[in-house]
């Protein structure tokens, strides 16, 4: 599905690597200590971060130069990217077109994200009237109607409570099972791995591991994982 290739990114004195394949509607979890570089491989995947070196591949399609808005991804950051100045409609039909010129056919494609996330009631309401997780919500739905074949998430739900975190990964999960997409997370919760994750790629020293099936990594990890975990 997408191969990373040999990849490099430089960064002044910071190198991180990685070369190996995400499988199609497989979820993955990145794991690895603060500054490692698990922020950096979801940007180079998208287009944000450049490369040194190496190649991207989609289904044997070389993307390494390819505009981010075309490539098969999306991504959630953190701070779920939401417009104050905008309803949760516009915010969700963003994703569909950046000029919200949206034929009817796409509004109610928005309508009926908002409705699968539990929004529709509040589809005018702006960002600033909504709970944390209804933010997340509405950015989910964003990436819903993106339908893009590759999920990204990058700790979008790090400053929620421990029960909505959970509430909003199941979520996530069952909006992936319906879409058929493949899902790679950034966490740093061991939790997190276990409940939603196929496989785990490890990211310690410059390099990120190649995806390791997770449940017998986080039953029987080795030393350099084990020290991360505590």
């Amino acid at each position: 599905m997408l191969k990373l290739e040999d990849l490099l990114i430089v960064q002044d004195d910071f190198e991180l690597r990685a070369d190996f394949m995400l499988e199609a509607r497989r979820k993955y979890a990145v794991i690895g200590p603060s500054g490692a570089g698990k922020s950096t491989l979801l940007g180079a995947l998208c287009g944000f971060v450049p490369l040194t070196s190496g190649r991207i591949l989609w289904e044997g399609a070389d993307i390494t130069a390819s505009h981010p808005g075309r490539r098969p991804i999306t991504i959630l950051f953190q701070d779920n990217n939401l417009f104050p100045h905008l309803s949760v409609r516009q915010n969700v039909g963003l994703g569909i077109r950046p000029d919200l010129r949206l034929s009817p056919e796409e509004k109610e494609d928005v309508d009926a994200a908002l409705q699968r996330v539990g929004l529709l009631v509040h589809a005018e309401a702006r960002p600033g009237n909504l709970s944390g997780g209804q933010q997340s919500r509405t950015a989910l739905a964003r990436v819903l109607v993106q339908a893009r074949p590759l999920v990204l998430l990058d700790e979008p739900f790090a400053a929620l409570g421990p029960a909505l975190r959970m509430e909003m990964l199941d979520l996530v999960q069952d909006l992936v099972a319906e879409t058929g997409a493949s899902l790679v997370m950034v966490t740093h919760a061991p939790d997190d791995v276990r409940r939603i994750a196929d496989e785990v790629i490890f990211v310690e020293g410059g390099r990120a591991q190649a995806p390791q099936p997770a449940a017998e990594l986080m039953e029987n990890p080795p030393s350099e994982l084990r020290a991360y975990l505590g």
